[in-house]
């Protein structure tokens, strides 16, 4: 018979789901019938939040991932830990970007065609920062090693911790190496402990980022000519993280039901607070304390993925730049959307850490083919519910992969005879 008794940790997650849920639900209360406190309230609350969030996730993508690398050695198992990443990292985006290029093939979405001479005002909405495709990736090489930092781009801040790590392997002098290490050792205590505090008030900004967003869709989202469009890009993003991603762990023998519900913290964060970069605290530790996942796993993992694992992206950016490409006259066939489909792969993997990255991402690709992006200006309204469920889907794709990921390896350690290291808590 099995023991369904649960443990203080269970009982504790399970505690904090009833506050979570009341969050939530006092979060649409509050959208739904908005007042001027309450909003002005949920607005303060939100931005409090997302400043947080972001003041610990570059610090802890650039320490625990220069730490891990720093310490994890040359063995098989650490080989196995960097291809399994990378292969299924770039798996992963590939199937996004292929089920985006069937659906809309499938769906042969209707050219968007104007009401009015009025929207033409629209067109330049958000581009205002478009950069040339290529800036994207001269600017992951940073200049100043502070500016990554305060600039808040997470591709540089990455190479800057994989290289420092792997320099620190190659440290000759004994003493110095165990002193850098321990200081990061300790600056990455020091990480975690902030955001164990920010997870005990977190119901208190979900309870923010709800309210602010039912507030703003429930005057109405304005899709009109866009909506087969818009069936793409979400109809993609919900199969693969519906069907896709569940398909893989099946693959792997594990439950995705589990692994969701024990990620339903991380997810419901992404969701509303649009950056996976910013939710990666929260993803850490839903997946070590809920999921099991073994600490030198997903402290490798889950930076690396949250900065080049972009399913949500590469859907957005094959569908977007076929659909302007079609409107632009160009005809859409088998042989186009093969090609875009390696090109929105590369491109999303490649996103460097800007706001709303897929969408300049997307301009920049058009404007090199002199392709008119005018209509990405009538997309910007819209693209708000598009982020929220692409941020969503990434955070859930790195979550499948570094469990499998953790699964690999605990299979791999079991056959070489060897245990894998353990990140104190």
């Amino acid at each position: 018979m099995t023991d369904t008794k649960l443990t203080p940790r269970q009982h504790t997650s399970w505690k904090y789901m009833g506050f979570y849920i009341l969050a939530i639900a006092l979060g649409v209360i509050n959208g739904l019938f908005p007042t001027p406190a309450g909003l002005t309230a949920a607005k303060f609350i939100s931005d409090i939040f997302i400043r947080m969030f972001s003041f610990v996730s570059v610090p802890i993508i650039a320490v625990t991932l220069c730490l891990t690398l720093a310490t994890l050695g040359t063995s098989a198992v650490s080989k196995a830990l960097w291809k399994r990443t990378l292969t299924y990292t770039v798996t992963t985006t590939v199937l996004a970007a292929s089920v985006a290029a069937l659906l809309y093939a499938f769906i042969s979405p209707e050219n968007y065609v104007r009401q009015s001479s009025e929207e033409l005002l629209l067109s330049d909405v958000g581009l205002s920062d478009k950069k040339d495709y290529l800036e994207y990736f001269v600017n992951v090489f940073p200049d100043n090693i502070l500016a990554p930092l305060v600039n808040g781009n997470i591709l540089s801040v990455l190479l800057i911790a994989i290289i420092t790590g792997i320099a620190i392997r190659y440290m000759r002098n004994d003493k110095n190496r165990e002193c850098i290490l321990s200081l990061l050792s300790g600056f990455q205590e020091i990480i975690f402990i902030i955001i164990k505090w920010i997870i005990l008030i977190l119901p208190l900004g979900l309870f923010g980022f709800i309210s602010v967003c039912v507030e703003q869709f429930s005057s109405g989202l304005q899709i009109g000519g866009l909506a087969s469009y818009f069936t793409v890009v979400v109809g993609a993003n919900l199969i693969q993280g519906l069907i896709i991603l569940p398909g893989f762990l099946l693959i792997k023998k594990l439950n995705p039901l589990k692994i969701f519900s024990g990620m339903f913290n991380a997810l419901t964060v992404a969701f509303f607070s649009k950056s996976s970069a910013a939710t990666l605290p929260i993803t850490m530790e839903c997946a070590e304390k809920n999921n099991g996942i073994n600490p030198k796993v997903s402290r490798f993992v889950l930076p690396i993925c949250t900065t080049i694992n972009m399913n949500g992206c590469a859907a957005f950016i094959l569908t977007t730049v076929m659909y302007l490409m079609q409107n632009d006259g160009a005809q859409i066939g088998p042989t186009l959307l093969i090609m875009w489909v390696g090109i929105a792969s590369l491109a999303a993997i490649g996103n460097a850490g800007v706001p709303m990255g897929c969408y300049f991402l997307s301009a920049s690709l058009l404007s090199s083919m002199g392709v008119p992006i005018e209509l990405l200006g009538i997309i910007f309204p819209i693209y708000a519910v598009l982020d929220m469920i692409e941020t969503a889907l990434n955070v859930w794709s790195d979550s499948c992969i570094a469990t499998v990921v953790d699964k690999d390896l605990k299979n791999k350690a079991e056959k070489l005879g060897i245990k894998l290291p353990v990140t104190p808590e």
